[in-house]
């Protein structure tokens, strides 16, 4: 089947593509509403188009034959997943909002400041669930979601670059170091080709790719006393690495949300290497291009990376809705629905027992270098499900710009970011 030139994960994280447009679509309403025949709807926005569409589509479509009493509409909201909490909480104010929402993992714990986000605690078992998905939909000690998507990031390239320079494919264990030497070698701006590439909007995409540098270092999102950052030691030599791509010439900074522009140049065979997710393989399949995975570069030489789970989040627009809305979206985490999502939609096995059928392992054994992102999941940790998250993000997604556009020296950066997210930290929640 091919896809359209965005990416699921584009849309996923881009933001306001679709922003401007569209009204709050099928909206919630507070009471046990049901239509004719004792059948309750559920409106689902979910953010997805292309590929993620497809999907989720087909799978409404088979969950409201099979449930005669429910029936779920998934075309509401009018933005991209990465808008949805700005669209979710301005429904949320105005008393109009949806049954089900997708919501990124790491906007789940601010969002659930609203009595009006439902606690899946009693209905949500997640025995088998990878720790990741686990971790992201836990906000303190409670289940506040469902997970609805599961990743890594790993390192993309392409092997006609590579040769076409003189390099050996990277291996894992290589290091930033070995990375940066590399993305200079391999860019030839005579022929419009770039080593990488970083997103250069300063959003949520912009800023996951730094989490593994800093622990790598040592560093973290946040103090185990939650009063301040963790990465002010650290934060300087991550971003000095961004810097230093910089200043060789060999980075790509997508000023565009989505990091769209950044995949259509590696799509279009003008980039050796990308950090990206399994969602990005769909497309780089149909293209022909000759690609390997690898983990992601390190400074300490172990392995380590970031999951990005995205959640199901549920509302409370009366008893009978949360009571069907819970039904499907348990339903969709179940194996048999989980492995149509993952294998067209380009999420990861949310549980052990998707990865362990055997239609997983044809499509892990059939797709390259997919098998590299779920052992990834051995090392990868998520973003803490704490309130100021969002926050955090923002202050530190601004850094990152300032230094991949060489307005600020990484230090500078830095420290107006850690003064910023420590005030933030400091306000209770």
């Amino acid at each position: 089947m091919s896809h359209s030139a965005l990416s699921r994960r584009d849309v996923l994280r881009a933001a306001a593509a679709l922003a401007a447009i569209g009204t709050v679509g099928a909206c919630g309403k507070s009471g046990d509403t049901e239509e004719a025949g004792g059948v309750v709807t559920v409106d689902l926005w979910h953010g997805q188009v292309d590929t993620g569409k497809a999907a989720i589509d087909a799978l409404i479509t088979e969950f409201n034959k099979t449930h005669p009493t429910i029936k779920v509409v998934g075309g509401g909201g009018g933005v991209t997943a990465d808008s949805m909490l700005q669209k979710v909480t301005a429904g949320l104010a105005a008393g109009s909002y949806p049954d089900v929402a997708y919501i990124f993992g790491s906007d789940l714990a601010s969002l659930t400041r609203s009595p009006k986000v439902a606690d899946l605690s009693d209905a949500m078992k997640l025995d088998d669930i990878w720790p990741a998905a686990k971790d992201a939909v836990t906000v303190k000690g409670k289940v506040r979601a469902a997970p609805a998507l599961l990743d890594s990031l790993c390192l993309v390239y392409n092997k006609k670059l590579f040769s076409a320079a003189g390099l050996p494919e990277p291996k894992p264990g290589w290091t930033w170091d070995d990375f940066v030497t590399t993305a200079k070698t391999l860019t030839n701006p005579g022929k419009g080709i770039f080593g990488t590439g970083w997103p250069g909007v300063g959003d949520e995409d912009t800023v996951w790719r730094l989490w593994p540098m800093i622990w790598d270092l040592g560093g973290d999102v946040v103090n185990s006393d939650g009063k301040s950052v963790a990465f002010d030691k650290v934060g300087e030599q991550a971003l000095g690495t961004l810097d230093r791509l910089r200043t060789d010439k060999s980075l790509y900074v997508d000023p565009k949300p989505g990091g769209e522009q950044l995949y259509q140049v590696f799509l279009g065979g003008r980039m050796g290497m990308v950090a990206t997710g399994p969602w990005q393989l769909p497309d780089i399949l149909d293209t022909g291009l000759e690609y390997g995975v690898v983990p992601l570069p390190s400074y300490s030489g172990k392995p380590v990376t970031i999951s990005g789970p995205d959640t199901w989040t549920v509302f409370d627009n009366g008893k009978a809705k949360v009571k069907a809305a819970t039904e499907f979206v348990t339903w969709l985490s179940k194996p048999e629905q989980d492995i149509q999502w993952d294998i067209e939609g380009g999420s990861l096995p949310i549980s052990k027992a998707t990865a362990a059928l055997p239609q997983w392992k044809k499509h892990a054994t059939e797709t390259n270098g997919l098998q590299v992102f779920v052992d990834a999941l051995d090392t990868a940790k998520v973003r803490p499900t704490i309130t100021a998250y969002p926050q955090i993000s923002q202050h530190l997604g601004q850094a990152i710009v300032a230094v991949l556009l060489g307005k600020k020296r990484p230090a500078d950066a830095l420290k107006e970011c850690v003064d910023k997210s420590n005030a933030a930290l400091a306000v209770p929640n």
